[in-house]
Formats: C-alpha cells, structure tokens, sequence
C-alpha cells in the first residue's frame, strides 16, 4: 500500500519504489537508484522522504543541478501537499534571486562569498539608517511580510515565482527565504549550496539542523561526479593576471620581497604561462611536471621555497586590502592579486594522486589544477542520516558509487520505465562519424551529417531536436542545413545562454508541435530536466556519439580511475558517453502514450548496442516514416532489480 501522501494514481512499480525510498531511511542507508522515464522518481522520492521525516523529525534536501529541475520538485511537493500538508522552499543563489545582482552586471558575476559581503555591508549600512545602500532590505525590515509568509505557505512557489513575488512588492526574496526555511520540511537548493563547504555551513544554519538530521537526495545525479571534480578544481588564465595588474596600477605596486614589486611578480607569471603554453600544449591543453610553476618561480625571482611562500603572503595581505577597499566603496570585494596568490598557494599543497596540473588554450590560456578525485567533495554526505541518488541514466551503478565515495553497502537499485518499450524506435547509420581523425581525413564527412538532418527534418514533420557532441560540431553542421529550413521555426541552445534566454528558446520551441526544429548539445541543458511530452517532442536526432575530447585532462582522469578502479576507459568514456545518449533518447518518451524516434548518426552507435537498443538502419527516412504510420503496442510488464547491500549484481 502506498503511503497516505502519495498524489496520483500509482503506476506499476511506484509502491515497490517509494517502499525501496523509504527503506533506505529506515535503515541509515545510501541508495544509488537509476530510475527510468516514467517511474516518477522525483514524486515517490518525496513522498517517501517526506513521510520519513514527518515521523522521524528529520528534514529533507532535495539537491537539483539546474532550476528547472528545481521547479519540477516543487510543482509535485504542491501535489503532495494536497493529501499531506508539508512545508516546503525553493533557493537558489544570491546571483538568482538578489533584485540588485539581476540588474548590476558586476554584482551579477560575483561568487557565492563575494555577493555574501557585499550583501552584509550593505545590511549593515541599512541598519545604521542609509535606505538607499539597499531599497529591498530595508523594506523587508519596515513593511509586513505576513502576507508574502502566508504566499509561500500557501502557494508553495518554485524560486523564480518567489522572487517575482517578492520583488513586486520591492521585497528581498533572497532574505525571507531564509526566514522561511527554518520552518520547512522540505529545502530544494542547487548541487552548490551542499557541496560548497563556505555555503553548506551557512544553509545549515538556516535550517536550524544538524547533518545527522538531513535525509539528502541527489536529482539527476549522473551529472554528481563531474561537478564534484570541478568544484575542487582550480584556474589561474592569463586574463586573471592581467586584471591583477590593473589593480596594482589603481591601488599601488608594493614591494613584495627584497627588489621584487607586485607588479614584477605577476610579469614573471605571466611569462611562465606563456612558456608553459609553447613547451606542453598539444591541441589545447598539456600536463605540466608538477614543480614546474614553482621552480620557474623560484629561478625568477631567486627565491627559495620558504621565500616564495613569503612573497605569497605579502601578495595576499595586500590583495585583503583591495577587497576591504572595494567592499567599503559598495563595490563587489574581489581581488585579482588575492585570487593569483592564493592559487598558487594551492597549488604548490594539492595531492598529486588527486590532481593533475595543466596549462590550457581554450578562450584564453591557463594553469589549472584539476580534481580528479570526485569523493572529496562528496565527503559530507556520508554525515547525512540518509542519501537518495537516482537518476534514469546512472549505470553502472557500482561504478557511481565508488566515484563519489559512498560504502561499498550501499543499497543499488534499477527500476526500469513502465511505459511501452515499443513506443520508442532507435536507429543508427553507419555511413558518417563525428570522430575527429575521420572528418579530418574526409571533409565530406559533415555534408554527409548535414544531409541526413536535412532529409530527416524535410521528410518527418514531427517537432524535432538534434543533439551535438560540442558547440564547435553544432556551428559546422547546422550550418549546412540552413537556418530555417523546411519552412520551420528553428531554434538554437547558444553557448553562455542565460537561463531566461534559455526558457523562452524551449517555451518557443513548444508552442509550435510538429513545426519546430531545435539544435541542442548532448548533455546540455536541452538533454535533461524539461519535459517533452506529446508531439512537442517526436523525433531525437544525435548528429555524432559524444565522445569526450581526448584532451590530456580526459587521459589524466582515464589513467586515475584505472589505477582506483582498474577501470579506466569504461568509467572515463564510455559510461559518461552512453549517459548522454540515453539523456538525449530519454527526452522522447514521457507518458505512456507518447511516441518518438531517434536517430543515430554515427557508425560508433554499435559500441553502445547494449545501453541503447539501436538497430542499424540503410534508409533512416523511410523507417522513421513507416514506424509513425504503425499503430502503438501494448505495454509489457516492468520487472525491479534491487542489488544486495554487499553484492554488485542486480
């Protein structure tokens, strides 16, 4: 029996998936869960988690990558709420949800910790009677926020709904949500404001709770791993030294050790940089020896290790003053000088078993000290009472586990999708390929690309997304069929798209079923969290398997997964690559009576036979045609795979 909360008429399988949610609760466990479309992983992890903590007096984080994620959950919290009332917030960063960082484009590039103070100055000067440091806050302390209160309680409003609320009554929406959280139930946050030791800390405070009393699920957790990495990572470009050098023309050039000045300092990096990137390069990036930086350093400046260390210091205490400088002037309180010294100050302590060290030539060039070691960041989950991982792309499971570091117990579970295998048609051509030596060696490779999109898109008028590798591949190819063929609207998922910009491209794309044609990046934001149901989605094509790039950064993090896992190429390449097919397939099919085709073009497709059921087709054309004149098939019963706790096999 399903618990009382549960809001819709359950499909097969969902009593048996909120039963395995609410065992791992019961039990103080982690659940690695890859749950296919339809399931409704997203409903019955709330439903079980929810009760839980109704019960046991725990509260619930749910963690998304992306807002729209984010929005889902609480559009089914408000279902849930109609048989069980529960409490439930939506944050997000001060960068979202701050009225001055929405219309300040300097505010609006700053960090967490960087909109964190200049958020407590301008409070602070509020409070000592100057309204104008900040309309917004001083109002949130002068007016009656009962009625904004009873809106969130009542409402249960996603984030950006709050915030609209908020701002319309010249409110701070990022203040009172906080206010609310303490009460909350349920917090729906961004994968940052977990994983971020400087945001962890303070959200824990707003929640008025100890790690030991948060149950944390983890959505879309595929994408866990890889935002791990990053965020233990580290950069210093050449475009972070040259604003360093403008603050020493704006605020000084201090002496920093015997005959250096500041400014000295940052020429002498840079020019190790630019060495770095003509003596290790290849294509775009290159691992440098990992004393390389510091003993060229050392060679310029005639330093030893405990002077370079000193300099360090110096350079650091004196980029502290121009963030106080900058604070204190209602500026954003970065420092481009801190930012270098403390940089290099990493990267002289990071784990070389952990970390490679890089140069990079990318939009500008750089040193970089890249995590490849994801369990670091995720260490604070093993704090939690309970961890819910689930995602409809997540195999293998084992192998998720072990890279971010959970116990080798931990509960595995595959619950595949109830809805009509038959519904769904996957083929594949093997006549193209977007490997790069190929399309190199023969550059009618991509006119060849580019003719099947155009054949398909011409030929099937059902809404249609065709997924790339990369931007660069998209730009190639899309351009080859034309910007708005076929008399269709034709839309693009552009590079650094802000999410407002991105939401009206897909709104766009959905008010015209059947007439629309979208060109999107796999896994992009396209490829997962937003639903395509109906004809607003029929046909997927994946105009080449993507591959990651065979940079040295990617053979680093190969070469450190076999040597921890003693699986290199298959935790590396080919399980994030079958991921991203899957997420771009996964867009088809979202109700039982949806209907959907997707096209391969890549005669790689054959190495993933096993993940994506493709079959290999000569005329892709007719085949899609002839599958959406045949009639629907009834469903075929969904089968539960539940690994042991100490066991791998499902």
């Amino acid at each position: 029996m399903l618990t009382k909360g549960f809001p819709y008429e359950p499909r097969q399988g969902q009593e048996r998936l909120v039963g395995l949610i609410a065992s791992a609760c019961t039990d103080r466990a982690h659940l690695v869960l890859e749950s296919g479309t339809g399931t409704g992983k997203t409903v019955c992890a709330l439903t079980a988690c929810v009760a839980f903590c109704k019960e046991r007096g725990k509260k619930l984080l749910y963690l998304t990558r992306t807002n729209s994620q984010q929005r889902q959950v609480m559009l089914e919290l408000r279902q849930i709420s109609e048989c069980s009332r529960v409490f439930g917030v939506a944050i997000q960063g001060r960068r979202n949800m701050c009225p001055l960082a929405r219309t300040d484009s300097e505010l609006a590039q700053g960090s967490p910790e960087e909109l964190s103070k200049v958020c407590s100055e301008r409070k602070a000067r509020v409070i000592r009677g100057d309204e104008e440091a900040c309309k917004y806050y001083a109002a949130t302390l002068s007016e009656d926020l009962q009625p904004v209160m009873h809106f969130a309680r009542d409402e249960l409003p996603t984030a950006e709904e709050f915030a609209a609320h908020c701002i319309d009554r010249g409110l701070c929406p990022y203040e009172i949500s906080k206010m609310h959280i303490p009460a909350a139930e349920v917090v729906t946050a961004p994968y940052i404001m977990f994983f971020d030791g400087f945001i962890r800390h303070a959200l824990l405070d707003w929640m008025a709770c100890a790690m030991q009393d948060i149950v944390l699920i983890v959505d879309e957790a595929h994408n866990l791993p890889s935002f791990a990495r990053e965020l233990e990572s580290a950069t210093l470009s050449s475009v972070g030294l040259k604003m360093a050098e403008k603050e020493v023309d704006e605020f000084g050039d201090p002496e920093i050790a015997e005959g250096i000045s500041l400014r000295d300092f940052l020429m002498m990096t840079a020019e190790v940089l630019d060495k770095a990137v003509e003596d290790y390069i290849i294509d775009e990036d290159g691992i440098i020896p990992q004393s390389h930086l510091e003993e060229e350093l050392m060679f310029r400046t005639h330093l030893t290790s405990r002077g370079l260390a000193g300099l360090l210091t110096q350079a650091l205490n004196f980029g502290e003053m121009v963030k106080d400088h900058r604070r204190l002037a209602g500026r954003l309180p970065r420092s481009y000088i801190h930012g270098t010294a403390r940089f290099l100050a990493v990267w002289q302590g990071v784990d070389e078993e952990q970390y490679v060290k890089l140069v990079t030539l990318g939009e500008t060039k750089a040193f970089e000290a890249y995590c490849l070691d994801a369990s670091i960041a995720c260490r604070p989950i093993a704090e939690c009472h309970a961890s819910v991982h689930m995602s409809g792309t997540l195999k293998p499971l084992d192998e998720y586990r072990d890279s971010i570091g959970l116990p080798r117990d931990s509960m595995l579970a595959d619950i595949p999708s109830p809805f009509p295998p038959q519904n769904k048609l996957v083929l594949y051509v093997d006549d193209v390929t977007t490997k790069y030596e190929d399309i190199e060696r023969d550059s009618t490779i991509v006119n060849k690309i580019a003719d099947h999109i155009t054949r398909l898109a011409s030929s099937v008028r059902r809404s249609t997304m065709v997924f790339y590798p990369s931007y660069s591949l998209m730009e190639r190819i899309s351009s080859r069929t034309g910007t708005t063929p076929f008399g269709r609207n034709v839309y693009f998922e552009d590079r650094g798209m802000d999410q407002g910009d991105f939401m009206r491209v897909v709104d766009d794309f959905k008010l015209t079923p059947g007439n629309s044609l979208l060109h999107a990046i796999s896994g992009g934001r396209v490829s997962e969290g937003i639903d395509f149901p109906g004809a607003e989605m029929e046909l997927a094509i994946i105009a080449g398997v993507p591959y990651p790039k065979p940079t040295a950064k990617q053979r680093a993090f190969q070469h450190f997964c076999e040597l921890k896992f003693g699986q290199g190429w298959d935790i590396a390449v080919k399980a994030p690559t079958a991921r991203k097919l899957q997420q771009a397939i996964g867009r088809l099919i979202r109700s039982e009576t949806d209907r959907g085709v997707a096209v391969i073009l890549d005669k790689r497709a054959v190495h993933f036979l096993d993940s994506t059921h493709a079959r290999k087709s000569v005329d892709p054309v007719n085949d899609v045609i002839m599958f959406f004149e045949s009639p629907p098939l009834p469903a075929a019963p969904v089968e539960l795979r539940i690994g042991k706790r100490r066991g791998l096999e499902l």
